[in-house]
C-alpha cells in the first residue's frame, strides 16, 4: 500500500464529519508536463506503484491493459490519452490511482501524485472557456498560484463504457407513473455527462427539466422561484443533486434547503457517483430524501415512485 494511502482512509473519515460544511480534499497529480491535475479523495481507495500489467485484446483505445490487486482484475485507463493528452509511457515509476465511480472499480495511469489538499467549495470555480481541456474538466482551483485542473472522470468513463439511458420496459407499467407526466423537476450537476444522462432518462417519463451546473446556481434558482411567490412543492415533484460541485457541493446544498421554511419541504434525492455505506451516512445527516448511485435508470423510476407514492 502506497504512502498516501492511510493519509486518503483519514480524510475520507474526515470528510465524513465534515458533511454540510462545504468542504473537500482533492488528490493532486501530473500526467506528462508540468500542469496539475485532481480527483477528489474520496472516490480514491489507494495510490499504488503499476504491478503487472496484462494486455487485453479488442480493448477501448484508453485501457492499456488490467491489473490483478488482492484478487480483483481492474482496468486500467491511460488518463492522459483519455483527455486528449499524448499517451504516457509505463515503466517501473509508473502510479495508478485506484477509484472507484458509480459503483465500478477502474485505475488511472499518472506520472506521479503530489499530495492531498483540503479546501472550500468556494475556492473551486467552473473552468474558464478558454480552457483547451473544458469539456473534460468540471472545475478549477489553485494552489500556490497553479491552476489545478479537476478532471470530468464522469465523462471520461462514458466514453468509454456508454451508459445507457433507456428505462427498461418492465418500469413503465406502474400505474402510478401516469401522475408523473408533465410535471417539473430540478437537477443540479456539475458534470455534463450526469445531466444528459439524467434528463434523457425522466424525459421518458414525462417529466419536464430544469438544470444547473453547480449547488450556488440551483440554491438561487430555488430562491429566485420562491421570491416569485411559487410554492415549490407544487412546482417541482423533486431535486436531484449530486454531491461533489463547484461553489456549493450537494450536502452543502441539501442543508440550505433545509433551513429555508419556503424550501424545506421539497424532495432531495442526492444523485452521486460516490458510493459506500459512509455516503449513506452523509445523506442522512444532511436531510435527503433518497440516495441513487449514478446510474441506474430502473432504480431511478423506483424512486420516481416513492415520491409519487408519498403524495398519496
Amino acid at each position: 500500500m502506497s504512502k498516501f494511502a492511510g493519509s486518503i482512509l483519514d480524510t475520507v473519515d474526515q470528510r465524513t464529519q465534515l458533511v454540510g460544511e462545504n468542504r473537500l480534499e482533492i488528490l493532486m497529480f501530473r500526467l506528462s508536463g508540468r500542469q496539475l491535475f485532481a480527483i477528489n479523495v474520496f472516490k480514491v481507495q489507494e495510490v499504488v506503484r503499476l504491478p503487472g500489467l496484462t494486455r487485453i485484446p479488442q480493448r477501448h483505445p484508453h485501457v492499456i491493459g488490467v491489473v490483478n490487486l488482492r484478487g480483483q482484475t481492474i482496468p486500467v485507463v491511460d488518463l492522459a490519452q483519455a483527455i486528449g493528452m499524448r499517451p504516457q509511457v509505463t515503466n517501473e515509476h509508473s502510479t495508478i490511482i485506484v477509484t472507484e465511480y458509480n459503483r465500478s472499480v477502474q485505475a488511472f495511469l499518472v506520472s506521479g501524485v503530489e499530495r492531498i489538499l483540503n479546501l472550500n467549495w468556494e475556492d473551486i470555480q467552473p473552468p474558464p472557456s478558454s480552457a483547451g481541456r473544458q469539456h473534460y474538466l468540471t472545475a478549477i482551483t489553485r494552489m500556490d498560484e497553479q491552476i489545478v485542473e479537476i478532471i470530468d472522470v464522469e465523462k471520461v468513463l462514458a466514453e468509454i463504457v456508454p451508459m445507457d439511458t433507456k428505462i427498461p420496459e418492465g418500469k413503465l407499467d406502474n400505474p402510478l407513473l401516469a401522475k408523473a407526466v408533465g410535471r417539473e423537476v430540478l437537477i443540479i450537476d456539475d458534470s455534463q455527462v450526469a445531466l444528459r444522462q439524467l434528463t434523457e432518462t425522466l424525459i421518458q417519463l414525462g417529466l419536464q427539466v430544469h438544470q444547473c451546473t453547480d449547488g450556488l446556481k440551483g440554491l438561487r434558482q430555488l430562491q429566485a422561484w420562491a421570491d416569485e411567490g411559487i410554492v415549490l412543492t407544487d412546482k417541482l415533484l423533486m431535486v436531484f443533486t449530486d454531491a461533489e460541485m463547484p461553489e456549493m457541493d450537494g450536502y452543502r446544498l441539501t442543508t440550505e434547503i433545509r433551513r429555508d421554511p419556503r424550501l424545506q419541504d421539497l424532495y432531495v434525492v442526492m444523485h452521486t457517483s460516490l458510493s459506500g455505506s459512509f455516503n449513506q451516512a452523509m445523506v442522512e445527516k444532511v436531510g435527503c430524501d433518497n440516495f441513487l448511485s449514478k446510474f441506474q435508470p430502473e432504480k431511478l423510476v423506483d424512486v420516481i415512485v416513492d415520491r409519487l407514492e408519498r403524495e398519496d
